[in-house]
């Protein structure tokens, strides 16, 4: 899937290009697009270096986490909602540690970490799968909620601003926090309706609707704000929330007597393990998409879609942030490449930029994850994942972009 995304890439830039040459006359084109490869390739050192402390930073606190018994209680209090929604789990089964802990990865937007961690609860879904190659109704809903994006704290998309050169990094939180709960909401449903999963159980409902409460007064308060008091608090809560998680990780490992210095050096080593392999993919990905930019390719299909916006007498605004959204279902490395174009094509604080992050930070890797996380197990009759899949992530991208029109028009 990959190999042909990325081969297509090179292979539309290349027709983009002797087009603009024999029929535009055009004949820099080529100097443009080999000056992108190269200027991408120095890019994407850049980035890897702050994406090698972010994850090492916070494989480390994840560690701390684990260590002090936040990961376990996280599991025991979520006990009761899994023997409802995956009914044949047994209580207590490691793959519910192991789903708590690929849920925690996903809150913190460590989606390179989450993915071995969700490829260990996956096997340990298999294993109690009647079917060898049947997906069952249990790793059906852990793929979807996992495709479903769900991102409490996307350090990773602060991180990518922060090194683009953004003022305020963490703008983007409450959008986003707001799209991937729509997502995440989305995907639960659909899955819910396929499996008959009975949401109206008095247990589940005790889980669901004080959380609903939750989200639908704040989302109310949000309402009352101005766009530059939501901008405000957007920053103050992404960065209260982030420097909490920190310290509740540190507190309550300090008092059950976890060394966190150690936690967080042995967690932050796996971190540097996985950051260390990632620069291959991002050089790959970043130098496709200069040479599709610069090709023109981009902008010409970016036009198509902006006329038919502009025909239905819509804001077009939304569209320079849309590559991210196309092509986030094939690729993680890809959608971050087109995401970080974005932001140095269009300014990193742009209506464009804020749309893609908002995206990138609501959105998952659907075909990837359905290929990785099932072909780690054999799995190949998937059922109704993709579908419930792709509903969720749509409607992730749908809410995206409204959600940054209330905050950022």
């Amino acid at each position: 899937m990959l190999n042909g995304l990325w081969l297509g890439f090179f292979l539309v830039a290349a027709v983009s290009a002797m087009a603009q040459w024999l029929v535009g006359g055009n004949a820099g084109i080529f100097a443009a697009m080999v000056e992108s490869i190269f200027a991408m390739a120095k890019l994407s050192v850049e980035v890897m270096v702050l994406l090698f402390g972010t994850l090492t930073l916070w494989l480390g606190f994840l560690k701390i986490a684990e260590k002090a018994g936040i990961v376990e209680w996280l599991a025991k209090v979520l006990g009761p909602l899994f023997a409802r929604l995956m009914p044949e789990v047994p209580p207590g089964h490691q793959a519910l540690g192991l789903i708590t802990m690929n849920f925690a990865a996903n809150g913190l937007g460590l989606d390179n970490a989450a993915t071995p961690i969700g490829l260990k609860a996956m096997r340990a879904l298999q294993e109690l799968n009647p079917s060898s190659t049947t997906a069952s109704n249990a790793q059906i809903l852990f793929l979807v909620l996992n495709a479903s994006s769900l991102t409490l704290l996307p350090v990773t998309v602060f991180m990518y601003r922060a090194q683009q050169g953004a003022p305020d990094p963490t703008m983007v939180f409450l959008p986003i926090l707001l799209a991937t709960s729509v997502s995440t909401l989305v995907g639960l449903l659909s899955v819910a309706v396929m499996q008959r999963l009975r949401l109206w159980d008095p247990v589940v409902l005790a889980y669901f609707i004080p959380g609903a409460l939750l989200l639908g007064g704040f989302m109310a308060f949000l309402g009352t704000l101005s766009a530059a008091a939501l901008g405000s608090l957007s920053s103050l809560l992404g960065n209260f929330t982030l420097f909490g998680v920190i310290m509740l990780f540190l507190v309550v490992g300090a008092l059950k007597r976890v060394k966190v210095y150690e936690a967080f050096v042995e967690g932050a080593t796996e971190g540097f393990d996985v950051a260390k392999n990632l620069l291959p993919y991002l050089v790959a990905m970043l130098v496709a998409v200069g040479v599709l930019r610069a090709s023109g390719a981009l902008e010409l299909a970016l036009d198509g879609i902006r006329h038919a916006v502009n025909w239905m007498g819509l804001d077009t605004r939304f569209v320079e942030g849309l590559p991210t959204a196309l092509v986030k279902p094939f690729s993680g490395s890809a959608a971050r490449a087109m995401l970080i174009e974005t932001m140095q094509t269009q300014g990193v604080d742009s209506f464009a930029a804020l749309v893609a992050a908002t995206i990138q930070g609501s959105t998952e890797t659907t075909f990837y994850v359905l290929a990785v996380y099932f072909g780690a197990v054999g799995i190949q009759r998937v059922r109704h994942a993709v579908g419930c899949a792709l509903l969720a992530e749509f409607s992730g991208v749908v809410a995206a972009i409204f959600v940054c029109y209330w905050f950022f028009a």
